[in-house]
């Protein structure tokens, strides 16, 4: 009760609301840094201590399904960049691939390396962003520093191929917008050299860092029955040692042609779920440098002017090119009746799109499968048990992106 006294005496006039066993009930969030202003949590404390909590989310509901209904399916592309902001070319592709597998198209085959590339380039970003903005929530101000230096030089190469850093609208049916640069293979190993400089003195600073180690290990922790019954996927359900991973499992594009492991640890805790994340970015680099060797020349979209848009010098020289753009443009590809569900492996684990149309230019219904809500949904269960300090730790190795958490 000592405590609560003390508590009383500094919050002066502002009430501290307790329970009839005196313990202390607590909101942490929506304006508390560390939960990124869209989370709230009702805790209540046994001194430092969680003994339960509520967790509440939808500050940031934007309504993207219902969007998508009143727009046609190329216009929803740049409405999946601002799901996962972090990593936005994986949500462009996943959501092409599905709307492509409706509709029985098959891109060439230099557009799957590119999606590809771009989309392993997207999971380091975001893999970046986790553990940097994790370790400056835990003090370590340095590698927050490395490693967002090493994000900025990869943010540079989406801006180089598709004209946008954070929101790059790079896919559409059929295809991608742009052509990889001629110079990009050079560009790209460039910023590896960066990346992996980098990446080398972050794990100097932080894996066997006394500190470090100590407010990840054991916090957070979760048995692999557990993460499985909340249907983790990605980084959460392999530092449980699950190996589920939809590039292996379910391989699209042409990740069936490389070579690269899936990193799985079996504690269930905050310092696997870094580890598993430290080694997944040396895995992405590794399979970018194999699908840059391995990159065939050729077109970058469908040659069905139902799908894509056909090229510029087609547009201004056949009448027939001319009217399918203009049906393109203003309409969009129309895929037949019917639904589908594709999923593909995001930077939190699988991120699905399940697509119904009705046979119109526009969607009938979209729904998103975010990859971070399972996981947040078992917040509550993560924190209860340990201290306050450690809903830092653990809130930021869920790594929960507010655009796809809430959508």
């Amino acid at each position: 009760m000592e405590i609560l006294e003390k508590i009383k005496k500094i919050a002066g006039n502002n009430s501290v609301e307790t329970t009839e066993d005196g313990k202390i009930v607590l909101n942490m969030g929506p304006s508390h840094p560390a939960m990124h202003g869209i989370v709230k949590i009702y805790l209540t404390l046994e001194g430092e201590k969680v003994s339960d909590c509520d967790v509440e989310i939808g500050y940031l509901h934007r309504g993207f399904e219902k969007t998508c209904e009143n727009i046609n399916y190329n216009q929803v592309v740049p409405y999946t960049d601002r799901l996962n902001y972090v990593s936005p070319f994986i949500n462009n592709v996943g959501y092409a691939l599905a709307v492509e597998k409706l509709m029985g198209v098959k891109t060439p085959e230099r557009c799957d390396y590119i999606r590809t590339v771009m989309s392993e380039i997207s999971r380091i970003t975001d893999h970046l962003t986790c553990i940097g903005a994790n370790a400056m929530e835990l003090g370590a101000f340095t590698v927050y520093f490395y490693l967002i230096n090493a994000r900025e030089e990869l943010y540079k190469l989406g801006d180089y191929v598709a004209g946008g850093r954070i929101t790059p609208n790079y896919t559409r049916i059929g295809g991608v917008a742009k052509d990889l640069p001629e110079d990009f293979a050079q560009k790209t190993q460039e910023a590896f050299k960066v990346l992996e400089k980098n990446l080398s003195d972050t794990e100097k600073l932080l894996s066997r860092n006394r500190i470090f180690y100590d407010r990840l290990k054991d916090t957070g922790k979760i048995t692999k029955e557990e993460a499985v019954s909340y249907s983790f996927t990605g980084p959460m359900i392999r530092a449980c040692g699950v190996d589920y991973d939809v590039r292996k499992d379910s391989p699209y594009l042409v990740y069936d042609r490389f070579d690269f492991e899936i990193p799985v640890c079996s504690d269930g805790d905050n310092y696997a779920r870094y580890l598993v994340r430290l080694e997944e970015i040396k895995q992405s680099v590794s399979i970018v440098r194999q699908a840059l060797k391995q990159i065939p020349k050729g077109p970058i979209s469908s040659r069905d002017f139902s799908v894509a848009l056909p090229s510029k010098e087609e547009t201004y020289s056949n009448i027939e090119a001319l009217m399918a753009h203009f049906k393109l443009t203003f309409e969009g590809p129309k895929p037949p009746k019917g639904e589908i569900y594709f999923p593909v492996e995001g930077g939190n684990g699988e991120l699905g799109f399940y697509i119904i149309s009705d046979g119109t230019h526009k969607p009938w219904r979209v729904r998103v499968r975010p990859p971070c809500f399972p996981i947040t949904s078992a917040l509550s269960r993560l924190i209860k048990g340990g201290y306050v300090a450690d809903i830092i730790a653990t809130f930021g190795q869920i790594n929960m992106i507010g655009g796809e958490l809430e959508r």
